[in-house]
């Protein structure tokens, strides 16, 4: 396997990634999306989770395709993005068609970052607008680190944020990453700047440090948030033409990944969670094997991406945490 061109999620052929954020509110969005709907699936391990529309995800639901999928900041209040990107979907004329009528279908996550020092005392709900001009800006290059969705995010010991990577197989499948990283666990191993997913790296994606010499004791860990601050949320994308369970078996995949690169990662404080998207553009020629190695770029490209939101952070004023660049 190798990297994308972009080594980013949207190095699969016709995918979009738009991202908005408020400066004041130190909170924001990120919009997965393509010029046609996809099929998509979700699996969730985290304890706490917060969604929208899920539940229409399970391969034995009518609807099969979705026209966006959002991650949010703002805790239950995000899930209101759902609804600008929805908005703005139908205006363009997008959506599942009943009769004369399109219903965009948006499934979308969150994580909570309402303690973060950002201006909360909003007298509207923010997040609609949010949504709605993070899908005007979709494009095919987006910034990592401190940006949408991951603006306001935080891990055990460093800022988190918005991390992207691909992978391209041997059989020419595209597989690419797309992740907000605001969990409870660590991404780093001990006090090092050494990533957990430093053995899955490419290059110097995330600092080329390689693995820590020596791995510290982890028995034990305590929890350094407070109970539902938490959760990672993140989307798998290919270009393969999978169905919904298929889809679904590759986001389960991909959890490894997030195993690999946050320890602990889905505890009972977190509401970790992957979305999979395929676009169908190429047809599966040995599916056995074609799905075992899509599972397998999935969990490496997650792993990657983690370690890549946290490499890419950087420090604003009010900051709580340090940013991992500014540690030697």
């Amino acid at each position: 396997m190798r990297p994308g061109p972009k080594n980013l999620i949207t190095d699969v052929p016709g995918l979009l990634v738009g991202q908005a954020h408020d400066t004041a509110l130190r909170s924001g969005v990120t919009v997965l999306t393509a010029d046609r709907p996809f099929t998509a699936a979700v699996h969730v391990m985290g304890g706490a989770p917060g969604t929208r529309e899920t539940d229409l995800l399970s391969p034995d639901r009518l609807v099969q395709e979705v026209d966006a999928l959002v991650l949010s900041g703002g805790s239950a209040f995000g899930l209101d993005a759902c609804s600008g990107v929805a908005d703005a979907l139908r205006v363009m004329g997008r959506g599942f068609a009943v009769g004369d009528q399109r219903v965009p279908i948006v499934p979308g996550a969150i994580l909570f970052d309402l303690l973060n020092g950002g201006d909360k005392t909003w007298a509207r709900n923010p997040y609609a607008a949010l949504g709605a001009t993070a899908l005007h800006a979709a494009a095919t290059d987006f910034a990592l680190g401190t940006a949408g969705a991951g603006y306001g995010a935080a891990t055990q010991n460093w800022k988190g944020g918005i991390g992207s990577a691909s992978a391209v197989l041997p059989s020419g499948l595209t597989v690419g990453a797309l992740v907000a990283v605001n969990a409870l666990g660590a991404t780093t191993v001990g006090d090092s700047r050494h990533f957990w997913a430093a053995p899955w790296e490419e290059g110097d994606e995330f600092g080329g440090l390689g693995p820590a010499p020596r791995h510290p004791s982890q028995n034990a860990p305590l929890p350094h948030k407070r109970m539902g601050e938490s959760t990672t949320i993140a989307i798998v994308a290919t270009d393969a033409a999978l169905t919904q369970a298929q889809a679904q078996r590759m986001a389960i995949a991909a959890h490894d990944g997030m195993a690999r690169a946050i320890v602990p990662s889905h505890t009972p404080l977190d509401g970790d969670l992957v979305f999979a998207a395929a676009t169908g553009a190429r047809t599966l020629t040995d599916p056995l094997t074609d799905s075992f190695q899509l599972g397998h770029a999935a969990a490496t490209c997650l792993a990657r991406a983690i370690a890549r939101a946290v490499f890419n952070a950087t420090a604003q004023p009010g900051d709580r945490q340090p940013v991992w660049s500014s540690r030697p």
